[in-house]
Formats: C-alpha cells, sequence, structure tokens
C-alpha cells in the first residue's frame, strides 16, 4: 500500500510516457527522466563556474521537464534520518519498506549489489579488494556473514565488489547515468540484475552550485532504482579540500541526499561525517579523491585502526556496513534500530511541521498535504499566484542564525518557498524565492510557507523537498 503511489505512479510514469529529443542530434530519454546538460567535469583546481544562482524573481514551472515526481503515502515523510550517526535508523518500518521494493522484482540476485557513480567510485579500491587477499575486518567480524554472501553473487566471472559497473565513469554527474537509450543506469541493472545498489554522486556537481537539479536526479536514480525492485543505498559525498567556495556546497547536496532517502525510507551512509574525523578528510593531493592505505602495497580493505586513517578503507567499511544492514532487512526483516526520529506535524496552520534543530529536510506533496488558505504574498512585494495548497512549517531558533532554505519541485510541480513572521497572511511574508533564499534571522520563531505557484495553465502541485540549514 505505501508503495502505490511512490512506485506504482512511477511505474505509469516511466514506462508509458513520450519520448523526448534533447537535441536534434542527442539522446534520448524516457518520460520519467529528467537530465540536466551538466557539461564537462568540474576543474578540482579551480573556482570557475562556481556561480550562486540568481535568488532573483519567480521563473515559474520548468518548461518541458518531466521526471519521477510522484505523490508519497503521508508514512514516508514522516520519519526522520538524524545528523550525527552514519547508519540511517534502520527499523522494522524501513525493514518492510526495503522488502516490499525486493518484492517488486522477486528474480534479482540477492547476492548482487551494483555501483552507481562518478571518479571516487569507479577507482578500484572502492570495494573492489574484498574480492582479493588483503582483506582485513580487525574488529569488524560481524560483517563477514554480509561479505561472504555477496561474495558468491557472481556476476559473469567477477564478483560485485570487483565488478567494473556500466553505471559508474571517471567524471561524472547525476544526470550522466539517466542519458541514452537504454541510459547506462537501464544497462547496469540488466547486466547485472542487482538486489543492492550503492549511490554517490555530488562531487561533480556542486561545481555547478544547483541543488534543485541535482535533487531531480536523484530523485530519478533512486525512484528509478526502487520501482525495479532494486534497493538503493545512498552515499553522502566527501568534502572537497580543493576549493573553499566549492566545498561550502557539500553540505546543501548531502541535505538532499539525506531527504531523498530519508523520503524514500531507503538506507543513508554519511560518509561526509565519518571523513571529517579523518587526516586529510580522507583526501588524496588534489583534495577531491579518496586516498587509500599503501604500507608497501596497496590495503585499501584494511579496517584496521592504521587502515581507517584513510579514504576509501573508512568509505569500504561505511558501505560494506551499509549493505550489510540492508541484507539482513531484505532477507530476514532484520531491523537493527528499535526507534527512529519522527518529523511533527501536519504542515496546516496551528500544526505546522516542527524544525527544532539543523540541517533540516523534508518531504511533501502539496496535492495532498497542506491546505489553500494564502493565495498571494504581498508583503514580500509579490504578484505571484499562490491559489495552491500550502504546507507550513514553524522554525525554532534559539540563537541568531544564517539560515539558508531551499526547494526542490519535482516534476511538472512548482512549489516556492516563502519566510513568514506569522501565518495569518501573506502580508506577513518577509523574503520569498521560487528556488531558495539566505537571511540573517535573530533567536526566536519564524514560520515557512511552502506554497503552490498557479501559471496561466493552472495551478502546479506535486511533491517537493525543503531543506534548511544554518551557515
Amino acid at each position: 500500500m505505501r508503495l502505490r503511489a511512490a512506485l506504482g505512479g512511477l511505474l505509469l510514469a516511466a514506462g508509458c510516457g513520450p519520448v523526448i529529443d534533447l537535441d536534434d542530434a542527442g539522446p534520448r530519454i524516457d518520460a520519467g527522466f529528467f537530465v540536466f546538460d551538466a557539461g564537462q567535469p568540474v576543474d578540482a583546481g579551480t573556482d570557475a563556474g562556481v556561480v550562486e544562482p540568481d535568488a532573483g524573481v519567480d521563473a515559474g514551472p520548468d518548461a518541458g521537464v518531466v521526471d519521477a515526481g510522484q505523490p508519497v503515502d503521508a508514512g514516508f515523510s514522516v520519519l526522520r534520518y538524524p545528523s550525527g550517526r552514519t547508519q540511517s535508523p534502520l527499523t522494522a518500518e524501513v525493514a518492510a519498506h526495503l522488502r516490499s521494493i525486493a518484492a517488486l522484482s522477486p528474480l534479482r540476485n540477492a547476492a548482487v549489489f551494483s555501483k552507481i557513480g562518478d571518479s571516487n567510485t569507479v577507482n578500484t579500491n572502492y570495494l573492489g579488494c574484498f574480492a582479493g587477499a588483503g582483506v582485513d575486518l580487525s574488529t569488524h567480524t560481524a560483517l563477514q556473514p554480509a561479505l561472504t554472501h555477496f561474495l558468491g553473487g557472481m556476476v559473469g566471472s567477477t564478483t560485485p565488489f570487483d565488478r567494473t559497473s556500466l553505471s559508474a565513469t571517471v567524471g561524472w554527474f547525476a544526470s550522466s547515468t539517466l542519458v541514452g537509450m537504454p541510459t547506462p543506469l537501464q544497462q547496469e541493472l540488466d547486466a547485472a540484475s542487482p538486489r543492492y545498489a550503492t549511490v554517490m554522486f555530488g562531487t561533480n556537481d556542486v561545481g555547478l552550485a544547483d541543488t534543485h537539479t541535482f535533487g531531480r536526479n536523484m530523485f530519478t536514480i533512486i525512484d528509478t532504482l526502487s520501482m525495479l525492485g532494486v534497493v538503493p543505498i545512498v552515499s553522502a559525498i566527501p568534502p572537497r579540500d580543493d576549493s573553499a567556495t566549492t566545498d561550502a556546497w557539500v553540505p546543501r547536496y548531502n541535505l538532499v541526499a539525506r531527504g531523498i532517502a530519508q523520503a524514500r525510507r531507503v538506507p543513508f551512509i554519511d560518509l561526509h561525517r565519518e571523513l571529517l574525523n579523518v587526516p586529510a578528510h580522507g583526501l588524496g593531493a588534489d583534495g577531491v579523491h579518496l586516498n587509500v592505505y599503501v604500507p608497501g602495497a596497496v590495503r585499501g580493505c584494511a579496517l584496521t585502526p592504521a587502515g581507517l586513517a584513510f579514504g576509501h578503507n573508512t568509505r569500504n567499511l561505511a558501505t560494506l556496513e551499509g549493505l550489510s544492514r540492508a541484507w539482513g532487512a531484505v532477507s530476514s526483516g532484520t531491523a537493527p534500530d528499535a526507534t527512529a526520529p519522527r518529523i511533527q506535524g501536519t504542515g496546516l496552520r496551528g500544526d505546522e511541521i516542527v524544525i527544532n534543530s539543523l540541517p533540516f529536510v523534508d518531504v511533501r506533496d502539496t496535492r495532498t498535504d497542506g491546505a489553500a488558505r494564502i493565495d498571494s504574498y504581498p508583503g514580500c512585494a509579490s504578484a505571484a499566484n499562490e491559489s495552491g495548497r500550502e504546507v507550513l512549517y514553524r522554525l525554532e531558533l534559539a540563537q541568531p542564525t544564517n539560515v539558508r532554505v531551499f526547494v526542490v519541485s519535482l516534476g511538472t510541480a512548482d512549489i516556492d518557498v516563502h519566510l513568514m513572521s506569522d501565518t495569518t497572511s501573506g502580508q506577513s511574508c518577509v523574503v520569498r524565492n521560487d528556488k531558495f533564499f539566505v537571511r540573517q534571522l535573530a533567536a526566536g520563531t519564524y514560520w515557512l510557507s511552502l506554497d503552490t505557484y498557479q501559471s496561466a495553465a493552472g495551478v502546479l502541485p506535486g511533491e517537493y523537498l525543503v531543506g534548511v540549514i544554518a551557515e
């Protein structure tokens, strides 16, 4: 029942939609995908191309853009994946959901996973060493059953650990695996028939300074995997120590990735959190790519204290833990966490969704959530028609905070974000935008209204992700 809207609707959209030409000679994609022409990979040594998007006028809906954007059942966005832990909560609720994803395609190989990502993923030091002789689990022997299980999942002549993925390439953006017919993502799923997939994008995307497009592409990846019976395991990206300007975008992109995993109730690994405690953040001399333990020979699967002072080793441990937890949930319903935090509030006036700590991320759908009570925001000198439903949030700040608020609208939805001094009317609007705003706020209580824009063609409701982060 809980998969009805998020997955059943997506099957219809991806399977029956029209085919869109990106350009006269370019690739073609199903209507279930949104692809951004990302251009070339970010130059690791410069800040070139890192430009703050214009926070000015309402740009309206994205013309011609079609992506997943399917509604979610009410239970999806109530769970909260908190910061401060590496593995997201895996409760009985989440375990049951992972089993329901697997049930959509029961013939997939339960001992196979696919690797989906960019250069840090295609690197042979990522997981490949688990298929070799240099494995040292050290104190992490509880992971041996999972290691043995996945070593038995052969794809041709290789295990999933050392297999070369068709959906991981140097320089890739999140959009890259969605281009073509069939897409690289689909090619990998067809070739490996995996039950699980590790997904990490963003290291190149952050140079584009565009959480909106990144979020839309990541939603498409995760929803596509889920609807095809593949359990996604989403990872945060490492710091970008090559550029302070670029690195400032990393927490914003990681919040999007966390929010997608949270909304879709799939595992999330906070690799960024782990690497902050590793020397040089586990990065090589370029400040972009993960380094690896080399005590005379490359030992990326040495999970010893010495090995875990390096990036690939740290990621390999976190990923094997994530695979172990997901496998246990799917194979036997194992739920290692008894409880998880919940997001409070319905988003209606008087029962606003509570933002009591930052960072905060939430996913809702104005086709089913909120109420159509505020139609305009004259307090912000805005003439935009916001006649659709709005979802209200209450933000509590114990001290002065520089706050960034951003929204990712999915599918044909156009959801705008407004900061309010109260919820009585749009006259109390302080600042608004169709994508994001940054504001220095004194300690106190504020409200956010995520409201649905009405164009000349009609109201544009749908699913959105909202992120709130202190900077």
